[in-house]
């Protein structure tokens, strides 16, 4: 009988451990057209698999980036009505420094 691990399949069912595939080149290795279209349709099937969450991903990541880009925009525009605040600032300080200037050669 095959020792645990030696790849039996009988033994490897019973035990839990399924044997590993092994990853072939086929530029390597001569395949078979069959084996290639096996092969074919296996990636198909994989690819077809994780598609869904594969999309997920892509739009969650996509709305994560426009939720960025639209929290630039806003504060950008935060920012310049924030400018016009402190021009508003400025003015009025002008307007003080020019009564203290006043007050200061008056009398």
């Amino acid at each position: 009988m095959a020792a645990s691990g030696a790849g039996d399949p009988v033994d490897d069912a019973k035990s839990g451990k399924a044997p590993f595939a092994q990853r072939i080149d086929p530029t390597r290795e001569k395949l078979t057209p069959a084996q290639l279209q096996f092969m074919r349709q296996v990636q198909l099937a994989q690819w077809q698999k994780t598609l869904p969450q594969r999309r997920t991903r892509n739009i969650v990541t996509g709305l994560g980036i426009g939720a960025l880009v639209l929290a630039i925009y806003g504060y950008t525009f935060y920012s310049v009505s924030q400018e016009r605040f402190l021009d508003e600032l400025e003015d009025e300080a002008k307007a003080a420094r020019a009564r203290a200037l006043a007050r200061a050669s008056g009398p």
